[in-house]
């Protein structure tokens, strides 16, 4: 029986990590946390030590950096060094049996969630929390899985997405308010006004990739934002356009008019109807977007993002067409994103340039990234906990970003791959083969 492997801890090394990195964060720290500035009645501005505070994050990190070295480590060699094909099929099962299980009890939860929102609540309560954890997770959720198409199955970096998103938000808002259109005529036409453009972008970036390719995505979504912001006839300019029609429940207006949908139905009229109707409206159109994106990885095109995504080289050594499977990758992930966008103006009922700026772009790459390049599950998981811990944290404005920095930071050491890591193949054999010597340079494979 073979001995059992030990990690070796160096303790000295640790140590030294441990300082190292205490000083970074006392030294990137300093002006933010240990310095408060305040004004004074002679208009003078004053600085205010801040030792506590700032002493307790700096342990904080040097004790993160001690657990680190000294415990998580190891265990990881040592997981490593125990690891088997058999144990790593096993667990490949375990994790395809939790799904079974997780994956259905999420989804009714989601379902459910009004319920007992308003059963804790009450109606009139229940609002903050269905629209603030409830429509908002849900509509990252959206533009996380259509930004997941281009980055996470085809490999193009896009810094630029929430271009997309102002598109079907203005395309909406326009429409709506220019000939009466419904929402629900508008919802499709926002995203193939979004597809559109999606292909204007692509066609410059054909030849791109890396770097060069997220420079270029970038530059168009400022594009999209200046010319928001200067087209002022059209759209507003930085005022915005206001007294956008609302969703309808097919026709039925949420107010307080005989019309309405409370009269119709019989019930005392209440604000959160229309909240309620919402949330289910963006939940249906997140599961459509989770659908399509799982039925397109299993067609040719999804096989062919994923290629690309490899090695292009080899992609086109295999004989599929690059430019096309750009365009299509730009041109789906872009027409979910113009659904959420027109999702999001008919919510609102007034949108401006200011909520489509790059830092939105940044976040929605972000919950892409962490939750797990390719993977759906990890997009649901990384917009829950990003989009609800900024609502938890909101009464901490002051280091709500601080929070979500270390987070990421801590995501990238422990998790590198993103919190969902493993990916189902598209493509796999239903039996293991032996390649003949034949086809091997070294003997038999």
């Amino acid at each position: 029986m073979a001995e059992p492997v030990q990690a070796r801890v160096d303790v000295p090394r640790a140590i030294r990590e441990a300082a190292i990195a205490g000083l970074v964060t006392f030294g990137i720290l300093l002006p933010l946390i240990g310095l408060q500035t305040t004004v004074n009645i002679r208009n003078e501005l004053i600085l205010n030590p801040r030792p506590l505070l700032l002493a307790v994050m700096v342990a904080c990190i040097v004790a993160i950096s001690l657990l680190q070295s000294l415990v998580f480590q190891p265990l990881a060699a040592r997981r490593a060094a125990y690891r088997t094909e058999g144990a790593s099929i096993r667990s490949a099962h375990r994790r395809a049996q939790f799904a079974k299980v997780a994956i259905p009890f999420a989804l009714g939860f989601a379902f459910l969630f009004p319920i007992i929102v308003v059963w804790f609540s009450g109606l009139q309560g229940s609002t903050k929390w269905i629209d603030n954890f409830g429509i908002q997770i849900l509509i990252y959720i959206m533009l996380g899985l259509g930004l997941n198409i281009v980055v996470g199955l085809a490999g193009l970096l896009d810094l630029g997405y929430v271009a997309f998103y102002a598109v079907g938000a203005y395309s909406y808002a326009l429409l709506a308010k220019t000939f009466g259109f419904s929402f629900w005529m508008l919802l499709p036409l926002a995203g193939i006004l979004s597809a559109f453009w999606g292909i204007l972008l692509g066609f410059p970036v054909l030849r791109l990739r890396g770097d060069y390719l997220a420079i270029v995505t970038l530059a168009f979504g400022e594009i999209i934002h200046i010319l928001l912001k200067n087209l002022g006839p059209l759209t507003g300019g930085p005022n915005g356009l206001t007294g956008i029609p609302r969703a309808s429940f097919f026709g039925i207006p949420f107010n307080n008019e005989p019309n309405g949908f409370a009269a119709i139905f019989g019930l005392e009229f209440n604000p959160a109807h229309r909240t309620v109707f919402l949330f289910y409206v963006i939940f249906v159109l997140a599961l459509i977007t989770n659908w399509v994106s799982i039925r397109l990885r299993r067609l040719p095109i999804g096989r062919a993002w994923e290629a690309l995504r490899e090695d292009e080289i080899a992609c086109r050594s295999l004989g599929i067409n690059t430019t096309n499977t750009k365009l299509t990758a730009f041109a789906i992930g872009a027409m979910f994103g113009g659904f959420a966008g027109s999702f999001f103006a008919a919510r609102q009922g007034f949108i401006s340039p200011d909520s489509f700026t790059f830092p939105e772009s940044a976040l929605i790459l972000a919950i892409v990234v962490l939750g797990g390049m390719g993977s759906q599950l990890g997009v649901a998981i990384a917009a829950a906990v990003m989009i609800g811990g900024f609502e938890l944290f909101r009464e901490f404005a002051q280091f709500r970003m601080i929070i979500f920095g270390f987070a990421m930071v801590a995501i990238m050491v422990w998790r590198p791959r993103g919190l969902v890591s493993s990916r189902n193949p598209t493509v796999y054999l239903a039996e293991r083969r032996t390649i003949g010597a034949v086809h091997v340079a070294e003997g038999r494979g």
